[in-house]
């Protein structure tokens, strides 16, 4: 159920609605505007009975039954769409985010150079694993605390925020201390136990698509980690599999104007992993600009045919230069839309 309380309730009248929710058997979620605020209820219980005496008390503007599965990150829930801060940026609101570094931190030399570059063309968060899921067992699986480390490193030196992968629940609060924002990888969408530890730090959380989910999938395992108490998360396209071999994956572009759609949650577009090329990355890049993702995250690396990991899709520092040279007319309008859909909301 969802719950809109009258414009500028008092704090005792929405603790009075949220008490006799609970006496229903529900649990409370609330989520407050700058005008009112919205309480949804989950839970077994007696719908029909809860909701004509919500709608009884006068404090109570409507309440309605939801519709949709994942119930938190619905627009029915909340229909303005969510703005995440991350190490001072808003993710999500009139600011188009672009995420940049290379698919593993390697060595320090490599990973301050980097972080040095994408600062000065545009970048706001530096990407990096330090934990690296691999196919195979024998290819590099990454720095760990030395790479957290390094990471935590580049931010003091070019104060960029920092987003690195999670592999496990036994690790969130190890990453959670050098990172901005935590990074859940395809494989991991459906780790459950790991969601609920996601769901219960206060630090954002990015979810990437799996590799064979539906979006409804991605809004259930994002329902998880808003369930369990952290509203910060963000979600991110990154490919699917398919029958196609000419690209890693097949970018579902659709996807972000149907998250956009059904969910208040940010969107981020990863155009390295849904093509796996770096040739076709500045052009899927646009497009997700055009579509209205709210960011994009891209691998970059000072020698990709160098690196230990993701080379084939990492773009080299004159190709992230030109990509974001290239962006710039499209940002300019998206910005514009942004700017009219406030008005229009």
């Amino acid at each position: 159920m969802i719950i809109s309380m009258k414009r500028h309730a008092t704090k005792a009248e929405i603790e009075e609605v949220c008490d006799r929710i609970r006496e229903f058997g529900y649990k409370v979620h609330s989520s407050e505007g700058e005008e009112r605020v919205i309480i949804g209820a989950v839970g077994i219980g007696d719908v029909t009975a809860c909701l004509e005496s919500l709608e009884a008390m006068p404090q109570v503007e409507k309440a309605v039954r939801i519709s949709a599965p994942y119930k938190f990150v619905s627009r029915e829930f909340r229909p303005a769409k969510s703005q995440i801060r991350a190490d001072g940026i808003e993710i999500g609101g009139d600011e188009f985010v672009v995420m940049a570094g290379p698919c593993s931190v390697e060595s320090e030399a490599q990973i301050i150079e980097t972080a040095r570059f994408v600062a000065q063309h545009g970048a706001s968060f530096l990407r990096g694993g330090a934990f690296k899921p691999r196919t195979s067992p024998y290819e590099f699986q990454g720095l760990q605390l030395d790479g957290l480390k390094l990471l935590y490193q580049a931010k003091q030196e070019t104060g960029l925020g920092i987003i690195t992968e999670v592999m496990s629940d036994a690790d969130v609060g190890l990453v959670a201390e050098y990172a901005d924002i935590l990074q859940i990888g395809a494989r991991n969408m459906q780790n459950f136990a790991l969601l609920k530890a996601l769901g219960k730090i206060n630090r954002p959380v990015m979810l990437k698509r799996g590799m064979s989910s539906t979006i409804k999938e991605l809004l259930m395992s994002a329902e998880y980690i808003v369930a369990h108490g952290n509203s910060n998360v963000i979600l991110c396209e990154r490919g699917i599999r398919t029958f196609e071999t000419e690209t890693r994956n097949t970018c579902d572009i659709t996807a972000i104007a149907v998250l956009n759609e059904l969910s208040h949650l940010p969107v981020i577009l990863d155009p390295s992993h849904a093509t796996g090329k770096r040739s076709l990355v500045p052009a899927l890049g646009r497009a997700g600009v055009a579509i209205g993702a709210d960011g994009l995250i891209v691998e970059v690396h000072p020698h990709p045919e160098k690196a230990l990991s993701d080379g084939a899709q990492s773009l080299s520092f004159s190709q992230f230069e030109a990509m974001m040279r290239d962006l710039a007319p499209y940002i300019a309008l998206w910005k514009q839309a942004r700017v009219a859909e406030a008005v229009t909301a």
